[in-house]
């Protein structure tokens, strides 16, 4: 299993805390892409092989500044937000995953990217499974981070974990109950999912918060939950045909999945090797963003 060197990126992570949102770097620049019926909005900048990098949920492709950064010197780098989320459009269906994979297979034709790396975080990892496996041809490394699949592996166990209430958390009542509360809904999954929720500034925080505040931001994040069952079908039906073959990093929080998502992912690809983010729970690139950076540049690579 690989893990970040202790000596030296965990006392880096230790002396550099995490800081508030970090810009793309210049060079960047942020296009609206019609694709699959809806509109994402998507940063692209860098120049080389393509790596495209999906958010999740309490996050959008904000969260990649730093490890975009380090990687546009020698790749394109693709950051969309998710369909509802983030400043894409609010289409009124379309959440299962395999529906959003089709999304970002379409933003790959509209940049003109055959293949690409891939990189996710949390429901981004839902989204990534089922455009690795719909589009194995187009993928050609996939970074996966702490978050499972729907329908596959331990899935099951996760529907009986109390911090997964909020898989069952839609409709019209409960949207009621989070409108104009944003800050404080998302503030529990930020100090309750990570490893010191003192990391994740108020700068962090009040960015995100603003963004889950727009119209129908939050009843489409609530849409991406809602759609798991259907998930978990298309994703035993894509697992029937084969585990996928491309070489896959699936990084867990040393305070959340850890060295777990190794497992995970053992359920659905061949070629997988594991690793922990030290220092950090389930908000890598809040926690540990130098770790993180590092332990994807790397595995993309070599």
């Amino acid at each position: 299993m690989l893990r970040v060197s202790a000596a030296l990126l965990g006392a880096l992570a230790l002396a550099a805390p995490a800081y508030a949102i970090t810009p793309f770097p210049d060079g960047f620049h942020s296009k609206e892409i019609v694709t699959n019926g809806t509109t994402l909005h998507v940063r692209v900048g860098g120049q080389g092989p393509a790596v495209v990098m999906l958010h999740g949920f309490g996050d959008t492709g904000d969260m990649w500044a730093p490890v975009a950064a380090a990687l546009a010197p020698d790749h394109t780098v693709v950051v969309p937000d998710l369909r509802g989320m983030g400043l894409s459009a609010h289409p009124d269906d379309g959440y299962t995953k395999k529906n959003e994979a089709a999304d970002i297979a379409g933003v790959m034709d509209a940049l003109n990217v055959k293949t690409a790396d891939l990189v996710t975080h949390d429901i981004g990892n839902m989204v990534g499974y089922a455009l690795a496996a719909g589009y194995p041809g187009r993928i050609t490394k996939w970074v996966v981070i702490d978050a499972p699949l729907p329908g596959v592996g331990n899935w099951a166990a996760q529907l009986s974990n109390p911090k997964t209430w909020h898989f069952n958390f839609y409709g019209p009542d409960e949207e009621r109950l989070v409108a104009g509360r944003e800050r404080i809904y998302l503030d529990r999954f930020w100090d309750e999912l990570s490893a010191d929720p003192s990391v994740i500034d108020e700068a962090t925080r009040q960015h995100y918060a603003e963004l889950y505040a727009r119209p129908r931001a939050m009843h489409d994040a609530f849409e991406q939950f809602k759609a798991f069952p259907r998930d978990g079908v298309d994703n035993r039906a894509f697992l029937a045909e084969g585990k996928l073959m491309m070489p896959v990093l699936a990084l867990g929080g040393e305070k959340s999945y850890g060295a777990g998502m190794a497992t995970e992912l053992e359920f659905v690809a061949s070629d997988v090797t594991g690793g922990v983010i030290p220092n950090s729970g389930h908000w890598i690139m809040e926690e540990n963003p130098t770790a993180t950076t590092t332990t994807i540049v790397d595995f993309l690579t070599k």
